[in-house]
């Protein structure tokens, strides 16, 4: 068994971001005012995040945006990651692809998340912020936004997707550890959070939930700014950095993905790592496949519908345009909090309408099975986010094996498992099983999505 990891030395480092909004054909269409359904602009946005990132948020003109030099600097702490060739999984499935993981769980924060965390509060403390706040599923953006904002000096307050905090209790530790303060959400701490349990006393808790809590702590605290880890433009242009190092690690394997490939629940990684591969789609023609593996609980990108919806619960949010299920929409209790998410970012519905990319739906027992037998091959134990990046890399790879292609697949391994290991308990234990959600579902929630002209 032979395993490589492709390392890039602190000179090659990328030193700008890509902004793939600069080079779309169809530019993603503009938040909206939820009151006057008029395009908001950096200053509008200004109120609930922090001046650059609401700069960076709308702009559509330049592709390559500089690395702070501070953020820069940490960022050398722990990258570059690994690119590894999974010699072992190509192995157990009998399959002629070559099979390529970039490894974001080396990271000191087990994560990706860590790469927005740290612009996201050294743009705050420019700026003269003295607090964060934000919402967080599995736990891996809560931990990553607890450390930069202790590394920045900035007090941090975290609302968790409740049923995730009893899954994974050490998630909220951690995030203590740093300093933060944590709430499981909903909460009877903010309005929101006690509306959304006066209407259901018994609700597990959601994304959309903890966004509405936090975007209410963000503007009712003088200092404070709202920090996001994943579905907005923003976001996915600080992640870039692991597709731009991807880049230059894969020309040294001396190879180019023919797939590319993620799990989805907002965007955050998979815009990181595919974004720089599609902009050789859309400026070269380079016949690169991108899928993203959302679970089958939560299929917002292969059931869903291209609306103008509220990012959360509440509808404190702008209005985006995005592929949703509807804001209301309760997610199954899986074991992939990250991935419970009822909409998706607003580049990614573009590009899945303008069909550079697809998604496909992972059962939540193909992804756990899926992960254990990369846990088994390749020694890594994955979180249940990535799992699902896993699975569809492994039914790549089988169809590789049933037609005779020898086919070059990259995927995302986003974050590690070793906080998640009484999900894999409930797993070998026969205690989990698979959620879907009907059609009827779907479409009740829809319905109360805004009537907004597109």
């Amino acid at each position: 068994m032979r395993q490589k990891k492709f390392i890039l030395q602190e000179s090659e480092l990328p030193t700008q971001w890509y902004n793939i909004q600069a080079d779309m054909p169809n530019k993603p269409l503009p938040p909206l005012n939820p009151q006057t359904h008029q395009p908001l602009n950096a200053d509008d946005l200004s109120h609930i995040f922090n001046k650059e990132c609401s700069k960076q948020e709308l702009d559509q003109e330049h592709a390559w945006i500089d690395i702070p030099e501070d953020v820069l600097e940490k960022y050398t702490f722990y990258r570059s990651t690994p690119l590894v060739r999974a010699y072992a999984l190509e192995e157990a499935l009998g399959t002629p692809a070559h099979i390529y993981f970039k490894n974001e769980s080396t990271n000191p924060l087990g994560s990706h998340k860590i790469n927005s965390a740290l612009p996201q509060c050294y743009y705050c403390k420019q700026e003269g912020d003295t607090n964060v706040t934000t919402e967080t599923g599995a736990g891996q953006w809560g931990a990553a936004l607890s450390y930069a904002a202790k590394l920045y000096g900035l007090e941090a307050a975290v609302y968790q997707v409740k049923i995730t905090m009893q899954q994974k209790p050490y998630r909220s530790s951690i995030m203590r550890t740093f300093g933060a303060t944590v709430e499981g959400s909903p909460s009877m701490s903010t309005r929101a959070g006690k509306n959304i349990i006066t209407r259901d006393p018994h609700h597990p808790g959601s994304l959309g939930t903890a966004i509405s809590e936090a975007v209410e702590l963000a503007t009712t605290t003088p200092g404070c700014k709202y920090t996001l880890g994943s579905v907005l433009n923003h976001v996915a242009l600080h992640q870039t950095v692991i597709g731009l190092e991807a880049e230059k690690q894969m020309a040294m394997a001396g190879e180019y993905p023919d797939t590319v490939i993620a799990c989805f629940g907002g965007g955050s990684n998979f815009g990181g790592i595919a974004f720089p591969f599609m902009r050789h789609k859309i400026k070269d023609g380079k016949n690169t496949e991108f899928i993203a593996a959302e679970p089958e609980s939560c299929p917002k990108l292969t059931r869903g519908k291209f609306e103008y919806d509220f990012g959360d619960e509440a509808g404190y949010t702008p209005l985006l345009p995005m592929y949703t299920l509807g804001h209301d929409f309760k997610p199954a209790n899986i074991h992939a909090g990250g991935l419970r998410y009822h909409g998706a970012g607003m580049i990614i519905s573009q590009l899945i309408k303008d069909g550079y990319m697809h998604g496909v739906d992972i059962p939540q027992l193909e992804s756990f099975k899926s992960g254990m037998l990369f846990a088994r091959t390749e020694g890594i134990i994955p979180a249940p986010e990535s799992c699902h990046a896993i699975a569809a890399t492994i039914r790549e790879a089988l169809k590789a094996k049933e037609k005779g292609e020898k086919k070059v697949i990259l995927f995302c391994l986003s974050g590690h498992g070793l906080i998640d290991m009484p999900s894999y308990d409930s797993y070998i234990n026969g205690d989990l099983q698979n959620y879907s959600v009907s059609d009827e579902e779907i479409e009740k929630f829809l319905k109360d999505v805004p009537q907004v002209e597109m």
